[in-house]
């Protein structure tokens, strides 16, 4: 019997934040967690505890296991949105950190207890984070993901980009590439209009970029051969 995962996911009033999303699982099982570029906040209530992690970008694909009746509440970060604490960098290739519980409802971050958020108040959380300094977007981002760099400033450009995300412009390129060729396959286009589509060499291109990123080979997309994670379905970024 195969994993059983809802999702629900909804847009976000804060300016820092790309989407709300909460699932539940029925049943447990293997998936695929995808490449991701985006910093993110995951709540766990899983029998009877709750923990807060932090999770940072991931530069392809891993299995993971998911336990059955699990909740979960993410809140996924604009590209460029960090905790200057603690950046995206150090949490990278899920070296994921779980705060501290400070009661049952709550958890400790910079020396104070906070409430979990849920999925209707999540961006009355994340504006009282910024409030405080402890969640902040660096603008430099939104100039080198449109291309209007200046020449002269090229290489400041992407050391900013590389702390506010924690992987390199050309990194992310290629996981949102990825991922819109997945969007592509499970929509029924065939793999060599996708490989024209989404911009790759050839259909080995495309292979070897979809064995990386989305942990899976471009049929098997198609086929819908295994649970991804529900990242693959966000719109990709510019």
């Amino acid at each position: 019997m195969s994993m059983t995962l809802d999702f629900e996911d909804r847009l976000s009033d804060s300016p820092l934040v790309e989407k709300i999303w909460r699932s539940h699982s029925a049943r447990g099982g293997p998936f695929v967690s995808i490449a991701q570029s985006h910093f993110e906040m995951a709540i766990t209530r899983h029998q009877g505890r709750t923990f807060i992690t932090l999770r940072g970008p991931e530069t392809q694909a891993t299995r993971a296991d998911c336990p059955p009746d699990g909740e979960w509440l993410g809140i996924r970060f604009r590209l460029g949105a960090f905790m200057p604490r603690l950046a995206p960098g150090a949490l990278r290739d899920r070296h994921d950190v779980t705060l501290p519980g400070a009661a049952r409802y709550a958890f400790w971050l910079d020396g104070s207890a906070c409430d979990y958020p849920d999925f209707e108040n999540a961006d009355t959380f994340v504006d009282r984070l910024a409030r405080k300094g402890l969640i902040v977007r660096d603008p430099i981002v939104d100039t080198v993901l449109h291309g209007s760099t200046d020449a002269g400033s090229v290489r400041s450009a992407q050391r900013h980009f590389l702390r506010a995300t924690g992987v390199p412009h050309a990194t992310v390129r290629q996981i949102e590439r990825a991922r819109r060729a997945t969007l592509l396959l499970r929509d029924g286009i065939p793999i060599l209009d996708v490989v024209h589509d989404a911009g790759y060499y050839d259909q080995a291109h495309l292979t070897r970029s979809l064995r990386r990123y989305i942990g899976q080979t471009p049929v098997a997309v198609s086929r819908m051969a295994e649970q991804l994670s529900f990242l693959y379905k966000t719109p990709p970024s510019p």
